[in-house]
């Protein structure tokens, strides 16, 4: 996948910055251009997609309040970050 605009090529330096595992796959969702309930219902979706092992990193406007308790229902792990240029949540499996 292609980094869009404003999207860095490498999220390790992202990811390192959270618990999340520096060593597993990644993959990059940008939902920035998306209104409510979009973001939402693609990086679910997308999540359901992923294999377990892999790390979303997911690129929006703002940080995904109503994401995170159906995260956590889902079991999933997340910390969100203040770049530049998104907010941006890295989501994996606990």
């Amino acid at each position: 996948m292609a980094p869009t605009q404003g999207e860095p090529a490498d999220v390790a330096p992202i990811i390192a910055e959270t618990d999340a595992p520096a060593d597993a796959p990644t993959d990059r969702l940008d939902v920035r251009s998306l209104g409510p309930p979009g973001p939402l219902k693609e990086t679910l979706e997308r999540l359901a997609e992923l294999d377990g092992d892999t790390v979303l990193v997911q690129y929006n406007d703002r940080a995904p309040q109503h994401l995170y308790p159906k995260l956590e229902d889902r079991g999933y792990a997340y910390e969100t970050l203040e770049t530049d240029d998104a907010t941006v949540t890295v989501i994996w499996s606990r």
